[in-house]
């Protein structure tokens, strides 16, 4: 009953709640990036995978410019990444807009991470799964090292939580995630190798 209505009513109201409250923080940090990504925007737009690998575009705050070279190809994203951005990274800031998916219905306060679209060849069928709910703004790989686990582990604990969806686990992740944002733990900002070129370079070695 909970997986199948409840967790959809409680994310709705909840996130309709939180982005009324917050809205004025929201506010001033909209601008603040405006100004800080040199007119490059606020908002990020992009393609992830939703449940049953529908694509929807996720919202977040941009914490980089869109800086280029001579070329007019865009800089390397550690020289594009603002002081304003990694403060805004590190206290998952920038994952706030993301509620604004929630009321739409593409993700859930819980849930597994929305990964990008170029990621789905390289999942194994158990690993498919995930897609099997809604995405979620944090979710049970999130509470358990966040960006210092392997791909292998960070999948496995995302199929993990598709099976075992409770009140009391979304209980347990929301008061870990409020942990982990407030003492910073386990985050980090840039330099996360991606999806498929671990798996690629897995299979080189096999």
């Amino acid at each position: 009953m909970y997986k199948h209505f409840f967790k959809r009513f409680f994310d709705f109201w909840i996130s309709l709640i939180a982005l009324i409250c917050i809205s004025p923080i929201l506010l001033i940090v909209t601008i603040w990036l405006h100004y800080a990504n040199k007119g490059a925007g606020a908002f990020f737009f992009q393609e992830r995978i939703g449940k049953n690998e529908k694509i929807f575009k996720v919202i977040k705050y941009k914490t980089m410019t869109d800086e280029r070279d001579a070329e007019g190809n865009l800089l390397p994203d550690e020289q594009r990444l603002t002081k304003v951005g990694i403060f805004v990274r590190s206290t998952s800031i920038d994952e706030l807009p993301q509620l604004i998916n929630v009321l739409k219905g593409d993700m859930a306060l819980i849930g597994p991470r929305p990964l990008l679209v170029r990621y789905l060849p390289w999942y194994t069928e158990e690993e498919r799964h995930r897609h099997d709910i809604r995405p979620g703004i944090s979710g049970w790989a999130q509470c358990h090292g966040r960006n210092c686990v392997t791909w292998d582990d960070k999948l496995a604990m995302d199929v993990w939580y598709v099976k075992h969806i409770s009140l009391i686990t979304d209980i347990n992740i929301i008061l870990m995630t409020i942990k982990s944002v407030l003492f910073r733990e386990s985050v980090e900002v840039a330099g996360v190798e991606a999806l498929d070129v671990c798996r690629m370079e897995k299979n080189k070695k096999n």
